[in-house]
C-alpha cells in the first residue's frame, strides 16, 4: 500500500524527535522504503532530519540521501562531517556517487573522497568524476559482472558470487578478453544449466549492443528504449569495458528529455523546478513571454493597416478570435506530432515530402469540415453571404498554411541542432497568429473589393 503523509502522523513524528522516544521512531521508519521518508524530511528542519538519520542504519541513510533534492542535501550535508558523508557515500552505486560529489565544491568532494576506506570505490568515483553529466560515461556505473572468454562456467560462477557482492541488480554477464576489451555477454541460464567445464567462448553472445563513454545519455536512452534493454555496457575508445547503465539510469535521462520538451513547449527556456528562486523561474519565462508580447503588439499594429476593412465591414471583428485560436492550434498539433515522432525517432527516417504530403491531405480534409460548419453558422446568425465566405474560405487557408508551419518549423529546427519542442510552444502560436490575419484580411480585400 503507497505511504500517504498526513498532519496527524507529521506532529506524532515531531513530538517523537523532541521526546527522544528513539524506540518509536526506529520501529515507524524500519517499515519505510527510503523513498516514503522524502515526504517527511520536507516538513523537518535539518535537525529533526539529522535526528532521523542518526537511528538509520548506513544503507538506509545512504538511499534517502540520494533521493533527497539537490538543494535539501547541501543543507543536510553542512551538518554532517566529511568522514560521515564517506560513509554514506560508500553505500552508494558509483555513478549515484559520482553525481552527489558533482554538485559539491571541489574542495569538499575530495575531502569526502580522501575518507572513503575502499580504494576501489574511491577509485571507480574519480574516474566518473571525469565525465560530463550528459553522456554515457557519466551515466554509466562501474559495479558490474564479467567473465573473462578463456574460463569454464565452474570458473565463471565463483568468479559471479565474488563480483556480484557489490552489484544490487545483475542482468547479465558481460564477457571480455584479457584485456577487457567486450566481447559479448552470457545468460545466468546458460551459465547455470550448462556442465563446469564447458568454456564460455562456447556459450557466449558475441552480438551485443553497446555505447561509447562520449555518447550523449540522450541517445544513450533512445538504444536501451528501441532494443528494449535492463542494462548496457559502456566501453571506450579502445573497445573496453569501462561500466554498464542500467534500466533506472536510462528512465530518468528519458524523464529528463520528456519534462524539458514539456518545458519548451510552454516557452520556459530552461529546465526548472517549481521549487525554484523567483528569479530563476522568471528568467526561465520571461523570453518566450516577451516574444509573445512583441508578437501581440505586430498583430495590433497588422490589424491596424486594415483599419479600413473593419470600418466597412464591423463584423469581422467578431471573428477574429476564430481565425487566430485555429491558426494556433492547428500549428500546435501538427508541430506536436513531428516533435513525437522525432523523439520516438527508431532510425527509419520517414521523407520530409512523405510527411508533408500526409500532413496537407489530413489539413485538407480538416478545413473542408471546419470551414463548412462556420460557413452554415455564419449564415445561421444573421450575418450576409458574402462574410461567411470570407470566414470560412479564410478559414480553410488558415488550416493549411498552419499545418505546413507546424510540420516543417521543428523539422528545420532538429536539423539546426535545436529542441525542436520549441515550435510546439508560443513561437508557432504567434507566428500562426499573424499569418492567419494576413489570411482573413487578404481574403476581405478581395471579396468585397477594398
Amino acid at each position: 500500500m503507497q505511504f500517504e503523509l498526513t498532519q496527524e502522523f507529521l506532529e506524532s513524528i515531531i513530538q517523537a524527535i523532541e521526546k527522544e522516544d528513539d524506540a518509536f521512531l526506529k520501529s515507524t521508519f524500519d517499515d519505510f522504503y527510503s523513498e516514503d521518508i522524502i515526504p517527511i524530511f520536507w516538513e523537518l528542519d535539518n535537525l529533526q532530519r539529522r535526528y532521523i538519520l542518526n537511528l538509520l542504519d548506513v544503507e538506509s541513510v545512504a538511499r534517502v540521501i540520494s533521493n533527497l533534492d539537490e538543494t535539501t542535501r547541501h543543507e543536510l550535508f553542512t551538518l554532517f562531517t566529511p568522514k560521515e558523508i564517506a560513509r554514506f557515500i560508500s553505500e552508494l552505486y558509483s555513478d549515484d556517487a559520482a553525481d552527489i560529489l558533482n554538485t559539491l565544491p571541489v574542495k569538499g568532494r575530495e575531502e569526502i573522497i580522501a575518507h572513503i576506506e575502499d580504494t576501489e570505490t574511491a577509485s571507480h568515483i574519480n574516474e566518473l568524476l571525469r565525465y560530463d553529466d550528459d553522456c554515457a560515461g557519466g551515466l554509466m556505473a562501474k559495479e558490474l559482472v564479467k567473465a573473462n572468454i578463456n574460463w569454464n562456467v565452474k570458473q565463471t560462477i565463483a568468479e559471479i558470487r565474488r563480483q556480484a557482492e557489490n552489484v544490487e541488480k545483475l542482468y547479465t554477464i558481460f564477457v571480455v578478453d584479457d584485456l577487457d576489451v567486450l566481447l559479448g555477454r552470457v545468460s545466468l541460464k546458460k551459465i547455470i544449466t550448462s556442465k563446469d567445464t564447458t568454456n564460455i567462448s562456447q556459450i557466449y553472445e558475441p552480438d551485443i549492443v553497446r555505447v561509447e563513454t562520449f555518447m550523449e545519455s540522450q541517445e544513450v536512452g533512445e538504444i536501451m528504449q528501441k532494443y528494449d534493454l535492463e542494462s548496457v555496457p559502456v566501453i571506450n575508445v579502445q573497445g573496453k569495458l569501462v561500466g554498464r547503465i542500467t534500466i533506472d539510469d536510462a528512465i530518468d535521462v528519458i524523464k529528463e528529455q520528456a519534462v524539458e520538451d514539456m518545458q519548451a513547449m510552454a516557452g520556459i527556456s530552461t529546465p526548472v523546478e517549481e521549487d525554484d528562486t523567483v528569479w530563476k523561474l522568471s528568467k526561465a519565462r520571461l523570453p518566450w513571454l516577451i516574444i509573445g508580447m512583441f508578437g501581440g503588439l505586430t498583430g495590433a499594429a497588422f490589424m491596424g493597416l486594415f483599419e479600413q476593412n473593419l470600418v466597412l465591414i464591423p463584423a469581422m471583428a467578431f471573428f477574429i478570435p476564430l481565425i487566430t485560436a485555429t491558426g494556433g492550434n492547428v500549428g500546435v498539433q501538427s508541430s506536436s506530432l513531428i516533435v513525437q515522432s522525432l523523439a520516438n525517432s527508431d532510425g527509419i527516417e520517414e521523407s520530409n515530402w512523405k510527411r508533408l504530403k500526409r500532413v496537407l491531405l489530413v489539413a485538407v480534409f480538416n478545413a473542408f469540415i471546419i470551414c463548412t460548419i462556420v460557413f452554415i453558422f455564419v449564415l445561421l446568425i444573421g450575418h450576409p453571404i458574402k462574410l461567411a465566405t470570407v470566414v470560412s474560405s479564410a478559414l480553410f487557408f488558415v488550416v493549411l498554411l498552419a499545418s505546413v508551419m507546424g510540420t516543417i518549423t521543428p523539422l528545420i529546427l532538429d536539423k539546426v541542432g535545436i529542441n525542436p519542442a520549441l515550435a510546439s510552444g508560443p513561437f508557432i502560436t504567434t507566428a500562426n497568429d499573424l499569418l492567419g490575419l494576413a489570411v482573413y484580411f487578404g481574403m476581405a480585400s478581395l471579396l468585397y473589393q477594398i
